[in-house]
């Protein structure tokens, strides 16, 4: 049976990239930091917390990165561990450098050293582009507006120059956002999603926002995990994006998500002073903060992931519309 290792697998993405590989025969590891409380529960979830192997792999410490992929050789590597968060990037933006770039070098240096055979995926990011504007794909500018993406733009460049240098099979990911029912909730659409079921169940005032204005390409995690395994089942590593093609505003996921729980909105005011009333009960459902705007704003990502559909046969299966249902659904039955 092949074997993977995924670095961050209690994370969303690890949790589905696991349950989508064992589904397929694979034996699962991954690494995690040493807590003295595993946090489990995405894995627990979708069920899969006691068929994959958990290991010690800290990756501030390249020892521990050492002595796992000595010791395991995987086939194949998911580097999915992040200092994950845009907005926290500007507040620890050293530890950003090192989680999501240096240590991205010490693992291509290990596999080189000790497993060249590993295939290796790197989790890079839409947030790389910044401002580029347009329809994005593989060929547009690098031009991050954030500690996170300045990083992750490090480890891509690191990811591409390994592959051409050693011609390992190494392959980036280029993912617009991609969300789900295990989505931390500091991350904007849970935070929605998981507001407004407070206050569907009567509980919790408004959802603070920022930028109502921003534009993402938004598709659901569960969707992207299967385009990170088709990208190493290629003959040769490659960059890819990942994206679903269409931007939709926080305002209207956050309508989307209203209208999934009952929800009438009804915006209010304009700019710093807009709200979001609910027609029928006239409760406040959201309202802008100022305090949560980024120190540098990307106004639009959208994604054109051509290549992906040509060489990789993937396409998204899941809308905007069925994502923002599934994920206030979720939230409000977890209220109940």
């Amino acid at each position: 049976m092949p074997t993977a290792f995924i670095t961050g697998i209690t994370g969303q993405d690890g949790a589905y990239l696991a349950r989508f590989l064992l589904a397929r025969g694979y034996v699962v590891h991954g690494g995690m930091r040493r807590v003295s409380q595993p946090r489990l529960a995405r894995l627990e979830r979708l069920g899969i917390a006691d068929r994959v192997h958990l290991h010690e792999c800290d990756l501030l410490d390249l020892a521990s990165i050492q002595r796992v992929l000595r010791d395991l050789r995987p086939d194949e590597l998911y580097n999915l561990a992040a200092q994950s968060h845009v907005a926290t990037s500007w507040e620890v933006p050293s530890l950003t450098a090192r989680v999501n770039a240096l240590a991205v070098g010490d693992i291509l240096e290990t596999l080189r050293l000790f497993s060249p055979e590993t295939r290796f995926y790197q989790a890079s990011t839409s947030e790389m582009f910044g401002n580029a504007g347009g329809a994005l794909d593989e060929s547009a500018p690098l031009r991050p507006r954030s500690p996170y993406g300045a990083a992750k733009a490090h480890a891509h460049h690191l990811t591409v120059n390994y592959r051409e240098s050693w011609g390992m099979h190494l392959s980036s990911g280029i993912l617009f956002n991609h969300e789900s029912p295990l989505r931390g909730e500091e991350f904007v659409t849970r935070k929605i999603t998981r507001g407004l079921a407070r206050i569907a169940h009567g509980a919790g005032g408004p959802v603070l926002l920022g930028n109502l204005d921003a534009r993402r390409d938004w598709g659901f995690a569960g969707d992207h995990v299967a385009a990170m395994w088709q990208m190493l089942q290629r003959d040769r590593g490659g960059d890819y994006v990942v994206a679903t093609g269409v931007a939709t505003s926080v305002r209207d996921f956050a309508r989307l998500a209203a209208g999934a729980l009952g929800f009438t909105p009804e915006t209010l005011g304009e700019g710093l002073d807009e709200t979001a009333v609910d027609r029928k009960t006239g409760r406040c459902l959201w309202r802008v903060t100022p305090g949560l705007f980024r120190p540098a704003e990307i106004d639009r990502l959208c994604g054109d992931a051509a290549r992906a559909r040509r060489d990789l046969g993937w396409t998204p299966a899941t809308g905007i519309e069925a994502l923002a249902d599934m994920m206030a659904r979720a939230d409000h039955d977890a209220l109940a």
